[in-house]
């Protein structure tokens, strides 16, 4: 296999061609566990809208305590372990 260079056109090794190929399928991996933790956090919110309305029966307090989860979970994507998130690291409904 060749590819494109700086300095024109190289031959790659068996060994960097497999590193390529692990580095593309790893980048490929994550980023479907991203969009799945998206995918559910999305799920989440939605579930949620409910609370935020003019027309929710809630208190103010229970509103607060909703806006605050809410917010926890747009927040997830900047979370240290995104996006193999543990069951502890996604916020608790009030």
């Amino acid at each position: 296999m060749k590819t494109l260079t700086p300095d024109g056109l190289v031959d790659l090794t068996e060994e960097e061609i497999a590193d390529i190929q692990e580095l593309q399928s790893s980048t490929t991996r994550e980023a479907r566990v991203a969009q799945s933790m998206r995918s559910e956090r999305n799920t989440l919110l939605a579930a949620s809208d409910w609370t935020q309305a003019n027309d929710s029966p809630l208190t103010d307090e229970a509103k607060a305590s909703w806006v605050t989860y809410r917010t926890a979970l747009r927040n997830l994507p900047n979370h240290s372990n995104w996006p193999n998130l543990e069951d502890s690291d996604w916020p608790t409904k009030p």
